[in-house]
């Protein structure tokens, strides 16, 4: 099972800005998936995350300004970025609560990271 990161990269506060992350390999279903990010110095945070049946969860942090979304067909999460601010800068992660195939369990997968700038 591997997840693939992508769409980071440099925005001006008050931009937009949308992650997308795919998911591939032996895959029997896929229940939550999210992002975390984590920034130089600080541990890695929460930033997103939504259940297959669509119900999101947010920090108060990006409550508003984030957005969660997912295409279960396209294995994918999204992550939109609204109106971004200079400390939303980080390293952006997402992963999915995954079962693989010949596994009678879930597990967390994590996508290698994208990086996200914002600076004016």
């Amino acid at each position: 099972v591997q997840l693939q990161a992508s769409g980071g990269g440099l925005v001006q506060p008050g931009g937009s800005l949308r992650l997308s992350c795919a998911a591939s390999g032996s895959i029997v279903s896929i229940n939550d998936m999210g992002w975390y990010r984590q920034a130089p110095g600080k541990q890695r945070e929460l930033v997103a995350e939504i259940s297959i049946g669509g119900i999101s969860n947010y920090p108060d942090s990006v409550k508003g300004r984030f957005t969660i979304s997912r295409d279960n067909a396209k294995r994918m999460v999204y992550l939109h970025m609204n109106s971004p601010k200079p400390e939303d800068t980080a390293v952006y992660f997402c992963y999915a609560l995954v079962r693989a195939g010949g596994s009678s369990y879930y597990r967390n997968y994590w996508g290698q990271g994208t990086q996200v700038t914002v600076s004016s």
